[in-house]
């Protein structure tokens, strides 16, 4: 297969996997979607999804957000993993929107990532999931898998996202990151990965991650 029926197929097929593709973060807002994709840092999102509701039954904005402590978010959080670095992060950003942006998540890839605790990633996934801007953010799983597809060379994550938006359609990228993170977990994970039912891998896989796993 050429490069560009390997792309095709990959999208064909996820398509068909994920006709409807669920949000992996429950929120109900671009603010609560900030707040859990901060949260997921080394954290699964269904231990997100735990705790996020014992959360925002506290603060669900900013102003309420602010009224609590430092440490008492901590508490709330400490699960999730990082919770020294995620409180501060949380009532920090919270401030920085009443005090620059009205209380509200501003809609820019530049402002997002003033915001403490959130990096490139993060805004990413609200830029694309809370305001429909084409983005694509690439985690562990997307990482992993275009590496497996031998769509990108592995070196780092901003290069995997690099070579993701130079292949993929623009106005497929929120679907297709979506649709990549939920195929890796089903069916290409890190550990306990069954070639036999990854047919993406299986059928356009870089040869020395094939052979690899042959090997084992």
């Amino acid at each position: 297969m050429t490069k560009q029926e390997r792309v095709t197929f990959v999208i064909n097929t996820l398509n068909e996997l994920y006709p409807t593709i669920p949000i992996p973060l429950d929120h109900k807002d671009p603010y609560t979607l900030l707040i859990a994709v901060l949260l997921s840092a080394q954290c699964t999102d269904v231990r997100v999804n735990q705790i996020t509701p014992l959360l925002f039954a506290k603060a669900d904005n900013p102003y309420d957000m602010v009224k609590l402590s430092v440490e008492e978010i901590k508490e709330i959080i400490r699960p999730c993993g990082l919770s020294p670095m995620k409180s501060k992060g949380i009532h920090g950003l919270s401030q920085i929107l009443i005090e620059k942006h009205n209380g509200q998540v501003p809609q820019s890839f530049e402002y997002l990532e003033e915001l403490p605790a959130v990096g490139h990633k993060t805004a990413s996934v609200v830029m694309s999931q809370a305001f429909g801007v084409p983005a694509f953010p690439v985690d562990t799983h997307i990482h992993r898998l275009m590496y497996r597809w031998n769509l990108t060379n592995g070196k780092n994550v901003v290069q995997t996202e690099k070579d993701a938006k130079r292949i993929f359609p623009e106005e497929l990228w929120n679907d297709l990151h979506l649709q990549i993170i939920w195929y890796g977990r089903e069916y290409s994970p890190a550990r306990g990965w069954d070639l036999e039912k990854d047919i993406i891998t299986r059928t356009i896989g870089r040869k020395s991650v094939l052979n690899e796993f042959i090997k084992k």
